[in-house]
């Protein structure tokens, strides 16, 4: 059986040329996102890295995710075995145009029917997208485990207004306040409702040629894209600045924005996402066995099994699925290799030579599905009890912890979250309890001793005679307002807040190096090859950010990172290298800023004099995305129960900006 059977030639190429459109659009739009832009503006838009080229060729242009230096695109053209002597054009089509301008003749080519074996292409489309809507739907249906989650973020929530909030929500800025405060500096606090400044900007319906696509054949041209992102396909050019195999971020956020274009919901694309991790542990695993039974052949049960199973033994068999994926499989691939069992039950064996298991058989073979199986690192539990104390400086405490029921699953990607403003344990973990998306979920708990010492302190001070007068007097206005006119403060401030200097210069000290030890984490892969989101607040937040500029200072791209969030971020604006670290998130970078945390100005007044904060206003960097969250941030300590608030509202799944500030406090 060929690779790519299941499209034809035409069908192949059309994909490779769409997901080569995708793949340059995704990298146009880290500096100019969706929504922000209109790209009819300059076909030739190129990123920050390679704007100051006057060249119009790929061929000329290395920075390019299509060029063949990236290694990103021509082993996918290899994958579906497209001529080579096609790919300079291909690449050249990408990189050089407005998608709008190609996407369209691409989605024509890639609806032509073949009279040559269409009707088991047909059944074969039909086996595959009913097996991704049914694991899909599985994956959604965990209704009651949600709603635990939320009541658990509630009681959470209620727990910490008991005992932080007061303060805070006392000395909340007045609306005349804050208006005041805006018009310091228009254009500083300057931000605009994504739902009506971005949607209006953007296409909101799929692109016209889409409908003469088939929703079958939608999901069979990403599920043969992902395979081939994924395939470990030998790579001819020695030049090529991929520093590793696996799931790149890169590829990902290509994928998101090809689904977009297909009208397809995401869910779907990690529906298939699950549906090839799972068919290709399988695949390693009969590698296991194989060998296994050369050395034991009579005590080897899967032997046995490979003999005399057929695909309706996998999907009804729960027992026979676990045994073929060694314990990765989700309860919803099941579901969904049930529904793949009536078609393919008289087509193809479960496992064939060289082919699939279960529901991968709909789709042909993946070349790389040894090296998807070892991009899952240790099993899926490479990151799991990791400490790292000690490694570098004085950073004592440095580990993550599993949280969520992804674990395990076939999840293709992995989130790491960081809190920063804690005072006790607990805090590390319960603040991301809510979080309800299909990705691998792990927090970090880190210098938790100094985390608690700086965030008591800061509190204690908060409760103090002296604050509550200070705020009843108005001097935390004055606080906001040297951010950005750089007057000085009050000489009574500045003496009332000098016994948190120490333990704050400490923390962020901790935090800086823990950035450092994240990306080192990272880069060795212990996550497994596989796609990133990093979300943090407060201090946490900072961890992310030194993350990024470790990373850049490797002259690592975006190969790691897919999306960010940083929230109440003590950081300076105007005093770090913002673009590098933009450089290193190959998707959607959030900075979420409340206009009156003036306690976070109080903590990091050191560098404020001069240099603005993101926690409390937007950054002016391409392709940074600033949402105001001060309708949903009280104060600072706000972003220990309204995170999971603010995650739902910046709707990370979607592949362009999108933030509803209206939702009501809870």
């Amino acid at each position: 059986m060929a690779t790519t059977s299941y499209l034809t030639p035409t069908q192949s190429y059309a994909a490779g040329a769409l997901f080569g459109l995708a793949l340059h659009q995704a990298q146009i739009h880290q500096t100019n996102p969706l929504g922000l832009f209109d790209p009819t503006d300059d076909d030739r838009t190129k990123t920050s890295d390679s704007s100051s080229s006057s060249n119009d060729a790929v061929s000329e242009d290395p920075g390019l995710w299509v060029h063949q230096n990236s290694g990103l695109l021509r082993p996918v053209f290899k994958f579906l075995e497209i001529s080579s002597n096609a790919w300079y054009g291909l690449e050249e089509t990408a990189g050089t145009s407005s998608a709008n301008h190609h996407v369209g003749a691409f989605l024509r080519l890639l609806a032509e029917e073949s009279g040559e074996n269409s009707s088991q292409r047909e059944e074969q489309e039909l086996a595959l997208s009913t097996a991704v809507d049914v694991t899909a739907r599985s994956m959604e249906e965990d209704s009651e485990s949600s709603k635990s989650k939320r009541e658990k973020l509630r009681e959470y929530e209620h727990e910490c207004r008991e005992k932080f909030s007061t303060a805070e929500v006392q000395s909340n800025l007045e609306a005349e306040d804050v208006h005041l405060l805006q018009e310091t500096d228009s254009n500083t606090f300057e931000i605009k409702d994504a739902d009506h400044a971005l949607m209006s900007k953007m296409t909101e319906k799929p692109i016209e040629e889409v409908t003469m696509l088939s929703y079958r054949r939608k999901v069979t041209v990403l599920y043969v894209l992902l395979s081939a992102c994924l395939a470990d396909t030998s790579d001819d050019n020695k030049k090529s600045n991929r520093q590793r195999k696996g799931y790149d971020a890169r590829h990902r956020v290509a994928l998101r924005l090809l689904a977009t274009w297909f009208d397809i919901k995401w869910t779907k694309m990690e529906a298939i996402e699950i549906m090839v991790a799972c068919s290709a542990m399988a695949l390693a695993k009969e590698g296991e066995s194989k060998r296994e039974e050369e050395k034991q052949p009579s005590k080897n049960k899967w032997a046995k099994w490979k003999r005399g199973g057929i695909i309706g033994a996998a999907a009804v068999t729960g027992g026979a699925l676990m045994a073929i994926t060694g314990g990765l499989a989700a309860p919803a691939i099941a579901a969904g290799l049930s529904a793949l069992a009536p078609t393919l039950g008289t087509l193809i064996p479960v496992i064939g030579a060289g082919g699939f298991a279960a529901a991968a058989s709909a789709a042909g073979t993946v070349a790389g599905s040894v090296a998807v199986a070892a991009s899952f690192g240790a099993a899926g539990a490479g990151l799991t009890g990791t400490k790292m104390a000690r490694r570098v400086g004085s950073v004592d405490e440095f580990e993550f912890k599993a949280i969520g029921e992804n674990h395990n699953q076939g999840r293709l990607a992995v989130e790491i979250l960081v809190s920063g403003f804690v005072f006790d344990e607990e805090d590390f973990v319960r603040p991301w309890e809510g979080q309800n998306d299909n990705l691998e979920s792990y927090v970090l708990q880190w210098e938790s001793k100094n985390l608690i010492a700086v965030s008591t302190a800061i509190q204690d001070w908060l409760t103090s005679g002296l604050a509550l007068q200070m705020m009843k007097q108005g001097a935390m206005l004055t606080v906001l307002s040297t951010l950005v006119t750089a007057l000085a403060w009050p000489a009574a401030l500045l003496a009332a807040t000098d016994f948190i200097d120490s333990k704050w210069t400490i923390a962020v000290d901790r935090s800086d190096k823990a950035g450092k030890l994240l990306a080192e984490v990272l880069l060795s892969g212990l996550q497994g090859n596989r796609p990133v989101t990093l979300v943090g607040y407060s201090l946490g937040a900072r961890v992310i950010f030194k993350c990024l500029q470790f990373l850049a200072e490797t002259e690592r791209d975006a190969e790691l990172v897919e999306r960010v969030v940083l929230l109440g971020a003590p950081i300076s604006i105007n005093d770090e290298n913002w673009e590098a670290a933009r450089k290193m998130v190959a998707g959607r970078f959030v900075n979420a800023y409340s206009k009156n945390d003036w306690m976070l100005g109080v903590a990091f007044r050191a560098s404020l004099l001069t240099q603005g904060l993101a926690g409390i206003q937007p950054i002016n960097i391409p392709g940074i995305e600033n949402v105001d969250v001060t309708d949903l941030i009280e104060g600072h300590s706000s972003y220990l129960w309204a995170t999971q608030l603010v995650l739902d509202q910046l709707e990370l799944d979607t592949y362009y900006p999108v933030f509803r500030s209206t939702t009501c406090k809870q």
